[in-house]
């Protein structure tokens, strides 16, 4: 693109971001939206809001070269796997690229993990009289009909996740996501489980009483209906610590390339990074920002305390876990 001054012009001159399944409570994606609107004059569209990571994928691929396609998408890196070995990405090396530790983006640059969290339990304290706190204790009686996962984990990364810390909870491993199938299968044999969605909306509504999601979701939730009678704890369960990144990626037929690579940029650029902090998520620069000094270390101080260092699955074993989920989820929540 002829370096920045030229991708900002070019990207001005488009004048539009078509984007995603970008909910402005998702790792403050609204303070993101509105900081980059404001500082380059482009406009960013958001389509289907509350999509999953499936959703932009198939919007990708069904697009074409529409000018209301997808520019970029957002996805569980399980998913940008999928979409790269399907040749729908563009590979583009963002200024930070050499930054980014290299088991966190595609050695051909078409996707690169920008920002994550671990799996979390959220509750609302004012209807739920004891809050759980572990996956074990999602199985106990008084808590009937009130756990729901963020989406279908056949197309929700949030949900896949919830499945595999379910698996690490119940002695299953990166290898073995059986016993996370077999966990959801006994909550909803319990009773338990609620098929209902857990969003925003379904939080505030009391529609969802206990959401297991990332923590930087279920925590945006309880700063946001702090003032609206929902008094939603979180916790992150210490029997199925799983943290994963959700990757960025250029659609390979984008209507509006520039502003595609420029929303890139400004994502990974130091105040983009303190941006996600503020919605409770972990820059994959995060080290990087506090070695360099452009870290918020007051926004960053009020992240989760979570013990030891997060493991995360190889390639392999993530698409093993998918193919387990995709054949055995119909029959564990039918």
């Amino acid at each position: 693109m002829g370096g920045m001054d030229a991708l900002i012009a070019a990207a001005k001159g488009e004048g539009r971001l078509n984007a995603i399944a970008l909910p402005r409570d998702w790792a403050n994606y609204g303070g993101l939206i509105d900081g980059f609107e404001k500082k380059y004059g482009i406009k960013v569209s958001v389509a289907n809001p509350q999509g999953s990571s499936q959703d932009e994928i198939d919007a990708v691929r069904k697009g074409g070269r529409g000018r209301r396609a997808p520019d970029v998408i957002d996805v569980a890196d399980t998913f940008a796997r999928a979409a790269a070995r399907r040749n729908l990405l563009a590979p583009y090396k963002v200024t930070a690229y050499d930054s980014i530790p290299s088991s966190q983006k595609d050695p051909q640059a078409r996707w690169a993990n920008n920002y994550g969290g671990y799996i979390s339990i959220g509750c609302n304290a004012k209807r739920v009289k004891i809050c759980p706190r572990t996956f074990a204790d999602l199985l106990k009686p008084r808590y009937k009909g009130k756990v729901s996962l963020d989406g279908d984990p056949t197309r929700s990364g949030a949900a896949f996740a919830g499945v595999y810390a379910a698996a690490l909870a119940n002695e299953g491993s990166f290898d073995d996501i059986r016993p996370g199938l077999d966990f959801f299968a006994k909550l909803k044999k319990r009773g338990n489980f609620n098929p209902a969605e857990s969003t925003s909306a379904a939080v505030e509504s009391g529609q969802t009483l206990i959401g297991i999601d990332w923590d930087y979701v279920n925590l945006a939730y309880a700063d946001q209906f702090h003032g609206k009678g929902v008094n939603w704890q979180v916790a992150i369960p210490f029997d199925g610590s799983f943290a994963q990144y959700y990757a960025l990626a250029v659609n390979k037929r984008a209507p509006h390339p520039a502003a595609a690579r420029l929303w890139q940029e400004y994502l990974f650029s130091p105040e983009g990074g303190n941006l996600r902090l503020d919605g409770y998520a972990r820059p994959v620069l995060l080290d990087a920002m506090e070695k360099d000094g452009t870290l918020d270390e007051a926004a960053a101080a009020k992240l989760p305390t979570v013990e030891g260092t997060p493991q995360f699955p190889t390639d392999a074993q993530l698409e093993r876990a998918r193919e387990m989920v995709d054949r055995g989820w119909a029959k564990t929540s039918g």
